[in-house]
C-alpha cells in the first residue's frame, strides 16, 4: 500500500470524479474542503488490509504478544517498578 496520497478538494471530485476513482484505484487519494483533509478514497485491497491490520490489534494477551514486544512491556515495567520504589524511600 502506497503511503503517499494525491490530494484533490471536493470541487475537484464533482468535476473529475472518473479521473479521481482511477487514481485512487493505484494509491490513496485525499479530498480536502477548505483546505482541510476530509475523506480518503482507497482501493478495497488497500481498505482490507487496514481492517485487517486493525483486527490484528484490537485483541491480545501476554501469552500471544511477541517475544520481543513482551520482553520490551516487562523492562518498561520493572522501570517503573524500581522508579516508583526509589521516590517512596
Amino acid at each position: 500500500m502506497s503511503t503517499e496520497a494525491s490530494s484533490y478538494t471536493t470541487s475537484d471530485l464533482s468535476r473529475k470524479s472518473g479521473d479521481i476513482i482511477a487514481e485512487a484505484l493505484r494509491r490513496p487519494v485525499t479530498i480536502t474542503q477548505r483546505n482541510k483533509p476530509r475523506l480518503v478514497i482507497l482501493n478495497i485491497e488497500d481498505y482490507q488490509k487496514l481492517l485487517k491490520r486493525s483486527d490484528i490489534r484490537s485483541v491480545g494477551t501476554a501469552e500471544t504478544m511477541p517475544d520481543d514486544l513482551l520482553s520490551e512491556f516487562e523492562s518498561a515495567v520493572e522501570a517503573y517498578a524500581r522508579e516508583d520504589e526509589s521516590s517512596r524511600s
